[in-house]
């Protein structure tokens, strides 16, 4: 069996980059809950003179073109640029489909927030159409949307209100062993795109009710949220994530049976993935999920045997005033 080993020195907030709150609901909402619902769309016989008005009114940069209910392409600020200096504001009478965008890259109503700040970042786009369940476009998300997103949701600090609701921090000092542990254990299935980020949420929460700081809960949360989706992404047929958690570490770990990795040292690369070109069109398989692992991690042991599967082991060190235990009264 081939193995990597990746043992980086106990990770301090700053070593970490201080994961925030803002980048841990970026894990947690949805792109539905987030997204622009009334479209302004336009048709491929459109003008694109008609677009330059339809932009200056609305104060838009963008919007999805959709002919006979499907859309088909996406036309921007920047091609109307392009059609004014090819043509002329005099001249703007060629249809949309001259100078739009036909390949359109979009995102789901389940995914997280994460997902279309993902694309941003690689594709430099400023609009992303939002289509639901049956393939029907049903919003647009900016990255002012995600912004009023993420502002709205601390202004509710729905962490704060977790915790409040429940406190299970005293079951490490109840118990009295050598060694205590709980083992929490989820199964993923493969493809299961609609429930991804399902058990990262279901451990968050679990960490925070039992204690845990929330930095500690949020380094897990993506982690976690990470091993998760490739689960969803590169099985055959899924996995299970089983994570232990002790008064001063927690373990976590996914285990599959295929289609294993060819080259370990490979995939420890930005931006390198195996994903299909289907799951790379629904704006996953951007290659970083390891990576993202790895610095939320203090350990990472990650194992694999082509055509029988992968076993992918994380650990966090819970520094003394981090142990999972009631704090003294």
């Amino acid at each position: 069996m081939e193995q990597t080993l990746i043992s980086p020195s106990s990770m301090t907030d700053v070593q970490a980059g201080f994961i925030t709150r803002v980048e841990e609901l970026a894990y947690e909402l949805k792109i539905a809950e987030v997204m622009t619902r009334e479209i302004k769309a336009v048709a491929p016989a459109t003008k694109m003179a008609e677009v330059l008005e339809m932009f200056r009114q609305a104060r838009i940069s963008g919007a999805p073109v959709v002919d006979n209910g499907q859309l088909v392409g996406i036309i921007s600020l920047e091609d109307l640029i392009n059609a004014l200096r090819d043509l002329g504001r005099s001249e703007l009478k060629v249809p949309v489909a001259d100078y739009m965008t036909t390949n359109v890259i979009t995102v789901n109503t389940f995914d997280p927030i994460v997902e279309a700040l993902k694309l941003f970042t690689k594709t430099s786009l400023g609009r992303l159409p939002v289509i639901d369940e049956s393939g029907q476009l049903v919003g647009i998300i900016t990255k002012g949307d995600v912004t009023r997103g993420l502002l709205n949701a601390l202004q509710h600090d729905y962490q704060h209100e977790e915790v409040r609701r429940y406190r299970a921090s005293h079951l490490f000092e109840d118990i009295h062993s050598d060694r205590t542990g709980l083992i929490l254990r989820y199964r993923i299935k493969q493809g299961d795109f609609t429930r991804g980020g399902t058990a990262s949420s279901k451990i968050k929460q679990a960490l925070l009710r039992l204690g845990a700081d929330a930095q500690t809960a949020r380094r897990c949360g993506i982690a976690i949220y990470e091993a998760e989706m490739n689960l969803i992404i590169h099985t055959l047929c899924g996995g299970e994530i089983r994570v232990e958690v002790e008064p001063r570490q927690i373990q976590m770990e996914t285990i599959d049976d295929g289609p294993g990795i060819e080259d370990l040292n490979l995939v420890m690369q930005p931006g390198y993935s195996t994903a299909s070109e289907s799951v790379r069109e629904m704006g996953f398989g951007a290659g970083m999920g390891l990576i993202n692992i790895k610095r939320c991690v203090d350990e990472m042991k990650l194992e694999s045997t082509p055509g029988k599967g992968t076993r992918l082991k994380m650990k966090i060190n819970l520094q003394p005033k981090q142990t999972l235990r009631e704090k003294e009264r």
